[in-house]
């Protein structure tokens, strides 16, 4: 197995990856960079990657395994602090989450991409223009989520099937996640936030859904 560390943004590096090759990158790795580091990394049968950063970085660096047919990498993820998809995933942070990274074992996990072709790793959140509320209509599947106004709709991964689950935010009401294979939104106008990246593009539809392929995390 050829394992090799993908630091994000000059995220600090644990010990148990300090002997490790490591490649620097930005904070949304850039893809020549992948470009370059995949096919030495094929040469291994079991190729792993640790990605160490935040929820967006391994984002963008499952968007581009999707997008090159390269599902078949196994991946770490070593986040600084706590994150939505820290969270989703169970990996940890710091320490904890890189000897997880280096010892643990790849299993199949369901991946979540939306319908631009981007993969979503921990949170997203889909309001009204200027932050206005959310208007239009939710399905998870075939179950209605909502109709009319809301503050805001959310998407998070799951990692089991069914795949994903989301939410509507109405006040300080308790929010009841539907957990499914899909969800689509039909709305007058909404923006969308994916792992803490906003698009400035108004969206009158949204569909976040399970890929037929899933991704190897290693935990």
């Amino acid at each position: 197995m050829s394992t090799h560390v993908l630091r994000c943004d000059g995220a600090p590096v644990p010990i148990a990856l300090a002997s490790l090759p490591l490649t620097q990158t930005a904070a949304i790795p850039d893809t020549s960079a992948l470009d370059e580091l995949l096919p030495v990394m094929a040469a291994d049968s079991l190729p792993r990657l640790i990605v160490l950063g935040e929820d967006a970085g391994l984002a963008a660096v499952l968007t581009h395994l999707l997008r090159t047919e390269r599902l078949h990498v196994e991946i770490g993820y070593v986040p600084v602090d706590r994150t939505y998809g820290s969270r989703a995933y169970e990996t940890g942070t710091g320490s904890a989450a890189a000897k997880r990274a280096i010892d643990g074992k790849a299993t199949e996990t369901p991946l979540i991409r939306d319908d631009t072709g981007k993969v979503l790793i921990g949170r997203a959140t889909i309001v009204g223009e200027q932050g206005a509320k959310l208007e239009g209509e939710a399905y998870v599947d075939d179950t209605r989520l909502f109709t009319g106004k809301v503050a805001a709709l959310h998407i998070s991964p799951m990692p089991e099937l069914p795949g994903l689950q989301a939410t509507v935010q109405r006040g300080l009401r308790k929010k009841r996640w539907v957990e499914g294979r899909a969800v689509q939104l039909g709305t007058s106008g909404g923006i969308v936030t994916r792992d803490g990246i906003t698009t400035d593009r108004v969206v009158k539809r949204s569909t976040f859904y399970r890929n037929h392929e899933p991704w190897l995390l290693v935990r």
